[in-house]
This record gives structure tokens, C-alpha cells and sequence, in this order.
């Protein structure tokens, strides 16, 4: 599978536990640091409609106050 190297987040600054993700045979993947074994495939598109709808707030409901 040809695929760029991985990309973290510039939110996550030095920190390890992040979202990483990298652009492989025309799609998107995406990891978390902590768990890389566990990569969630989608297309460009997809991702897209991901970024907006957190950008909009749709998924706030699911995070909770520390």
C-alpha cells in the first residue's frame, strides 16, 4: 500500500496522544497515537463531511467535561 507518512494534529503540540492521519492509495486514514493498529479508512469526501460536522459542533454531545 503506498501511502505518505503520518501527519499529527498541530492542537496536539508535544503532546503523544493525538489523531494522526496520512493520505494512502486515495484515501484517508486516520489513527489515534495510542492505539496505531486501529486506522479507520474513508474516502476524501468523507472526510470532508467529517471535518465540517465537527467544525459545526454535531458531535459535541458525545464528549464529556474533565
Amino acid at each position: 500500500m503506498a501511502s505518505s507518512s503520518w501527519q499529527k494534529s498541530t492542537y496536539s503540540a508535544s503532546s503523544d496522544n493525538c489523531v494522526e492521519a496520512r493520505a494512502a492509495d486515495g484515501l484517508i486514514e486516520l489513527r489515534e497515537s495510542d492505539e496505531s493498529d486501529v486506522i479507520v479508512r474513508m474516502t476524501p469526501m468523507t472526510f470532508s463531511l467529517l471535518l465540517d460536522s465537527t467544525k459545526t459542533g454535531e458531535f459535541d454531545h458525545l464528549t464529556t467535561s474533565v
